[in-house]
């Protein structure tokens, strides 16, 4: 026997063959989870190593605001603004559209955000610092917002801080013998997750030094993949 949390009548429980058999929705697949978070962290590498601030770390960004702002170094701080302002106008859109359009909201927001990345691409070269900071930290705050969750978890496509810590305290509660019915599968998952956002950032800063011009035509390459695989129909969990 095991236990899972029903949204509105709480615990229950259900046998072990009940709780592997969990379906989601096909955007909250592992395939895709890694996929958005391998974009993640490519964008992340590419707009440090470009514009040395970060897309979707905003804590970073802060932190790095209030050290130069208190160590009154003011054009330094002040790169750190518009990444913080544009992520926070991006979930503002994305909690909109997802309140406007529940059922549309993330092809949506796949699509805006390949739009975004195919215009920072183009005006670029021209304005590199308005293109990088805006559209991309927009782009992420999207993603985000779109794609909240992966099997049923919460999950962040673009930072890996909380996916490292489900990783841990999944495997933690396996080996402890806790009562969740997929403990191994969780750990896994989000060790998955955590390992393609590696690959995306070392991905990321390979072809941005290699190639500065064309690097974001790979994951506007993978948010098509993505597209086509949302979809597709529903999936069931593994245990």
């Amino acid at each position: 026997m095991a236990f899972r949390f029903e949204p509105i009548t709480g615990w229950k429980i259900v046998s072990v063959q009940q709780a592997a058999a969990v379906s989601f929705p096909r955007d909250e697949a592992l395939q895709i989870a890694s996929l958005l978070a391998f974009i993640g962290g490519y964008l992340e590498a590419y707009t440090w190593i470009v514009h040395r601030v970060f897309a979707s770390a905003q804590g970073a960004n802060l932190v790095f605001l209030w050290v130069y702002m208190t160590s009154g170094e003011w054009e330094r701080a002040v790169l750190y603004v518009p990444p913080l302002l544009a992520f926070a106008v991006g979930v503002v859109l994305a909690c909109w559209l997802r309140w406007a359009l529940p059922q549309r909201a993330g092809r949506i927001s796949n699509l805006i955000e390949i739009a975004f990345l195919f215009v920072v691409a183009i005006v670029h070269n021209r304005l590199p610092e308005l293109a990088g900071t805006l559209g991309l930290s927009l782009a992420a705050a999207f993603q985000t917002v779109s794609f909240p969750r992966v099997e049923g978890w919460s999950y962040n496509s673009v930072m890996v801080t909380s996916n490292f810590r489900q990783t841990i305290e999944g495997m933690f509660g396996a080996f402890a013998g806790g009562a969740e019915p997929r403990a191994f599968r969780r750990s896994y998952v989000f060790g998955m997750i955590c390992i393609a956002f590696g690959l995306g950032a070392a991905a990321g800063a390979f072809v941005t030094e290699l190639k500065r011009t064309h690097s974001l035509a790979i994951p506007v390459l993978l948010l098509v993949i993505v597209l086509l695989l949302c979809e597709q129909k529903p999936v069931r969990a593994r245990a």
